[in-house]
Parts: C-alpha cells; sequence; structure tokens
C-alpha cells in the first residue's frame, strides 16, 4: 500500500466532500460533519484540512457564481481527485481488513491464553 499522509479529521472530511458532490463548500461541509458527529467544529479547522489536502493534491477546488444570498460572494467548491479517491479506497481497504481481523484475532488470543 502507498503510504499516505491522511489524518482522521482529514479523511472524514474527504469522505464527505466525496459525499457531497457539487454541494461540496465550506458551510455544507461543515454542517453534514457536525451532524454526523453529533459535535461543534470550527469553520477554520475544515479550512484548514481542506487546504492541507488540496496541497497534498487530495481534493482541487473552483469557485461558484456568486449569488444574492451570498452578498455577492462566491462559494469554493471542493472535488475529489483521482489521487484523493484512491486515497479513500487505500484507507477502506485497510479499515476493512483490521475489522474482518478482529475475530481471529479474539480466537488466537483465547487459544494463548
Amino acid at each position: 500500500m502507498k503510504k499516505t499522509k491522511l489524518g482522521e479529521f482529514e479523511e472524514l472530511v474527504l469522505l464527505t466532500v466525496a459525499a457531497l458532490q457539487q454541494d461540496a463548500y465550506g458551510v455544507e461541509i461543515k454542517r453534514e460533519l457536525e451532524s454526523r458527529l453529533k459535535d461543534t467544529l470550527s469553520v477554520g479547522s475544515i479550512q484548514s484540512a481542506l487546504k492541507r489536502m488540496e496541497d497534498k493534491g487530495f481534493l482541487t477546488s473552483r469557485f461558484g457564481e456568486a449569488t444574492q444570498k451570498r452578498g455577492g460572494k462566491r462559494k469554493r467548491i471542493y472535488a475529489t481527485t483521482s489521487h484523493g479517491r484512491n486515497v479513500l479506497e487505500e484507507m477502506k481497504n485497510l479499515r476493512a481488513g483490521l475489522w474482518n481481523a478482529i475475530p481471529n484475532l479474539a480466537y488466537e488470543l483465547k487459544v494463548l491464553g
């Protein structure tokens, strides 16, 4: 497996971007994560994670259209890159392998004990 530098919070943000697709912008990412984590997050923590992952090539971003609702400001919309999707797949497979190993490890520990 290719070594990746993806922390737990970054993985959650990257998964959220992948899930939201066209709606993956700062406020919506924050809202979705807070809903799933049942916790309050700072905008800064989300923005920092997005910036780090964009620098690592896991994400790209573009500006959406300016809207009256946002006072003429444009949203920065994020999207996963193929590299980012590959990293998510690697993490998914790693975690699945570990989860699948739990019954075997538990059984082996009983035999040794």
